[in-house]
């Protein structure tokens, strides 16, 4: 009796295989709802950068909003005027997205 219980004790129970198939299965997922659409998001962001031109409005990272003056390609930022007259140097990768148009 007790060589029927040490017997049984070690035989595998065959889980091994399906919790392997479960962790892939819960990354893909997390992948396909989480990392995925963060990606797709940051890749919108830069190619809006890349297509920045003088005139376009913008928000900056800080919460500046403004229209675009003048670009400087060797040191990568921008001109960005936020007020008559008040023109701010920030970096390219500060501005997130364009501003709507003021109301009024």
């Amino acid at each position: 009796m007790l060589s029927f219980i040490l017997l049984q004790a070690g035989q595998p129970q065959g889980g091994g295989m399906s919790f392997i198939i479960m962790m892939v299965v819960i990354f893909a997922i997390m992948w396909f709802f989480m990392i995925r659409p963060q990606q797709k998001k940051q890749k919108e962001i830069q190619n809006f950068r890349n297509a920045i031109t003088v005139g376009t409005q913008v928000v900056t990272a800080g919460g500046l909003y403004g229209v675009v003056k003048s670009i400087d390609e060797s040191d990568n930022t921008l001109m960005v005027e936020i007020a008559r007259d008040v023109r701010v140097k920030v970096d390219r990768n500060s501005v997130y997205a364009t501003a709507p148009v003021a109301q009024g």
